[in-house]
């Protein structure tokens, strides 16, 4: 998947990469039984960014479970639509800039 980004993951990587918020970002990154999109281990804040499947019931049932394990772990988790990275990315990244203080 690292090789093969979604579009929205392509365009956030561009601006959390390498340091550019002041931490250090992965992606696609393993925590317990789950693929994150993106975490931050120092402030353990886990970026996910949510393509129009996570509007199905199955999907969402699947990601409140996930979200709760990974929530009980510690990790606080921020979710952003494609649609958001696309239109409104100086947002989106204030937004994260926001939840790494």
């Amino acid at each position: 998947m690292r090789k093969n980004p979604t579009e929205g993951e392509a365009i956030l990587w561009k601006y959390i990469r390498n340091g550019q918020l002041g931490y250090s970002f992965r992606r696609q990154q393993i925590i317990d039984d789950y693929i994150v999109d993106f975490v931050c281990l120092k402030q353990k804040l886990i970026i996910e960014v949510d393509g129009k499947y996570h509007a199905d019931g199955e999907q969402q049932e699947f990601d409140i479970t996930r979200e709760n394990k990974l929530v009980s772990e510690g990790y606080r988790i921020i979710r952003f639509t494609n649609e958001e990275i696309y239109t409104q990315i100086e947002q989106t990244v204030e937004c994260i800039k926001n939840h790494l203080i």
